[in-house]
């Protein structure tokens, strides 16, 4: 397999100095770096989190158009990171367009993605989303009289090129190959019995005041499509309905759930014509695009006290948070240049304060500008 470009990151004073918080893996179903010690992030403010949603990197490849995109991404990006300084950055889906891609390893693309969180020293964890993994399409443009035009396969601003190829990279290669190549990812192949879901696992949010008491519970849930269906499967929330039983069988833990397709819950809950209170939010341009069929993991959340807000992407055009039965349902901002619509581009902060405990959250804007701040658990 053609090698990947990447940077070794650098953590800086100023970085460990901010440590405060550990985080715990846990729900690995392969041997990871997690098991060889515990990984601590401490900071003396609450613990903040940037999400970035639907990068597309490696849309319209081939063209000149597509590479600036992701230029663009990545100043926005930055931009998000240097503005708000985060603890941790989750990548949530469609971090690149598999689609589009034409190499075999799209690693190359993913890697540009994680470039600046990386290069910032900032830890991150990602899941997927429907356009990570997706066959390449071949545009019914190559078929008309001026044929295939010439394709560059090459990822924009990287010494690494490759050979046209067309088959794409799979979930579990691509998690493979960041886990692999990244200290700072935290990411994780989930139980193999959910597999082609790979994105399934959860972190623990420890506290340095008492290493064994969570603060909160971070999960991660693939929601499918590309390669297979989109949707969370039964399979994923019995697995989930476990996984809670063993670490927090009296719900004590607060627990926040990162995937990528809204549920079907999210259509209920829509604000219709604008955003009204007590939903918060900018944008409300579009209908929720849900996954297919709803098997479960939605009953178990609105079951559980501790299930405090679901973030998802994949609608470019919502950024709105909603109260759902005892929970909030939210969608992240679209951060990357390339996917559709010409909404402005930013990113969703989730904050957590230990004492007393809260989850907060806001947009950060590429330009600067921060707005919907709402407060998601008292």
């Amino acid at each position: 397999m053609p090698s990947v470009c990447w940077l070794v990151p650098r953590v800086t004073q100023v970085m460990i100095a901010k440590l405060f918080y550990f985080l715990l893996i846990s729900a690995v179903a392969l041997p990871t770096k997690a098991e060889e010690g515990c990984h601590q992030l401490r900071s003396t403010a609450p613990f903040k989190i940037a999400l970035f949603a639907d990068l597309h990197f490696g849309e319209d490849a081939w063209t000149h158009w597509g590479p600036l995109q992701d230029v663009k991404s990545i100043k926005v990006m930055s931009s998000v990171l240097d503005d708000e300084t985060p603890d941790f950055v989750i990548y949530l889906g469609d971090v690149i367009t598999a689609n589009n891609i034409a190499i075999k390893n799209a690693s190359l693309y993913w890697d540009q993605a994680v470039s600046p969180t990386r290069a910032r020293g900032v830890p991150w964890a990602s899941v997927f989303g429907n356009h990570d993994d997706a066959a390449f399409v071949w545009p019914i443009e190559w078929f008309s009289s001026p044929g295939i035009p010439e394709i560059r396969c090459h990822v924009a601003n990287s010494s690494c090129s490759e050979e046209c190829h067309f088959e794409g990279t799979q979930r579990l290669e691509l998690m493979k190959n960041e886990i692999e190549r990244n200290t700072l990812s935290y990411s994780r192949y989930g139980p193999k019995e959910l597999w082609p879901s790979i994105s399934n696992y959860v972190l623990q949010l420890l506290s340095s005041d008492n290493p064994k008491s969570p603060v909160a519970l971070l999960y991660f849930l693939d929601s499918g499509g590309g390669s297979y269906p989109e949707i969370i499967s039964s399979a994923q929330a019995e697995w989930f309905r476990q996984k809670a039983l063993e670490i927090n069988p009296d719900s004590r833990v607060p627990e926040i759930i990162f995937w990528h397709i809204p549920s079907r819950a999210y259509k209920k809950a829509a604000p219709w014509f604008g955003i009204h209170k007590p939903c918060v939010g900018s944008i409300n341009k579009e209908r929720v695009a849900t996954q297919e069929a709803e098997m479960g993991i939605m009953k178990l959340l609105v079951e559980r006290p501790s299930a405090k807000a679901i973030f998802v992407g994949h609608n470019h055009g919502l950024d709105w948070c909603c109260p759902y039965e005892k929970l909030w349902l939210c969608f992240a901002r679209h951060t990357g240049y390339g996917g559709y619509g010409n909404w402005d581009r930013g990113a969703r902060i989730v904050e957590i304060t230990e004492q007393p405990f809260s989850v907060k959250s806001w947009i950060r804007m590429e330009d600067g500008s921060v707005h919907s701040e709402v407060v998601l658990s008292p």
